[in-house]
């Protein structure tokens, strides 16, 4: 892992990756590194959190190890299992060698030859050779019960496996947990963390964004979408649109060979920006026409 002299330092390493960071978040992540916390990113769908992870990886020159959290997520898709179609040949293999001696099949079946590792197994792995970044993505949508587990991993960076015993981890990840905030976790698992919101961003940290994304898009094409998606953000929508959706419709715009924003081609391209049936239905017509006449 590249060292980070400072949270300015850390600024312009995310800038190379084409990642727009504030001070604010510059300054979590940089203490996350030094102090080898987990950092805990909230905020609405969209707005950067998983990017954001993807971006430091690269900055740090490291890998990226990500668990897509869910309802029902449980430690053998989390952590570990053993691959047992394996270990049953295995043992018939030592079966038909004959005066199989059971302590030494025990050992044999579980080793690491047979142990199926999962990206929380992956992040503290003792035998890697640099610290990893990892992304535990949307914890919200996972069970509480799944929070609990969590709790040894980010106070003590080390996993119980009964057959094996305490794995703990030679070097300590860089640890990111994002939720957006459909329920709320945990205070035990937040205590163990730092923790940064991260909000829409303002009209000209949007459009630096989109630049940043969309590069061969028109000036002109850039700021008329990052208007507009700022004035929908201002009304009652099923669901917000959120930074990615801005990249996607100034992407798809930039495709169709359109340097600037109008009515029909805002009609067309509308299922990239909106993603719900009541919120396309509402902007149709007259209303998204209008909306971009006064931009």
């Amino acid at each position: 892992m590249k060292p980070i002299a400072s949270a300015a330092d850390l600024q312009d390493r995310l800038a190379q990756q084409h990642y727009v960071a504030d001070r604010a978040i510059a300054v979590s992540l940089f203490l996350a590194i030094k102090l080898q916390r987990p950092l805990f990113l909230e905020g609405e769908a969209g707005v950067g959190k998983t990017s954001l992870a993807a971006a430091i990886a690269a900055a740090l020159g490291t890998e990226l190890i990500r668990l897509q959290c869910y309802e029902g997520l449980d430690v053998t898709h989390a952590v570990y299992e053993w691959d047992y179609a394996r270990q049953l040949l295995e043992l018939k293999i030592l079966d038909a060698a004959g005066g199989v001696d059971r302590a030494a099949a025990r050992q044999a079946l579980y080793g690491d030859a047979f142990l199926i590792k999962r990206p929380l197994l992956q992040a503290i792995d003792p035998q890697r050779a640099a610290p990893a970044v990892l992304l535990i993505d949307e914890i919200d949508r996972a069970d509480e019960e799944f929070e609990g587990y969590l709790l040894e991993l980010l106070s003590e960076f080390q996993i119980t496996i009964p057959e094996l015993g305490t794995v703990r981890a030679a070097h300590k990840p860089l640890v990111i947990l994002t939720s957006n905030r459909t329920r709320e976790v945990h205070d035990a698992l937040k205590r163990r963390c730092l923790y940064q919101w991260i909000d829409y961003p303002s009209f000209e940290k949007e459009i630096t964004i989109v630049k940043e994304r969309v590069p061969n898009a028109s000036p002109r094409l850039a700021s008329q979408v990052t208007t507009v998606v700022q004035q929908l953000r201002q009304r009652e929508l099923y669901k917000v649109p959120g930074v990615s959706e801005t990249i996607d419709w100034v992407a798809a715009l930039t495709a169709l060979d359109r340097d600037s924003l109008d009515a029909e081609s805002a009609q067309e391209t509308i299922g990239v920006l909106l993603k719900a049936k009541e919120d396309i239905d509402a902007l149709r017509g007259a209303v998204l026409a209008e909306l971009i006449a006064r931009v």
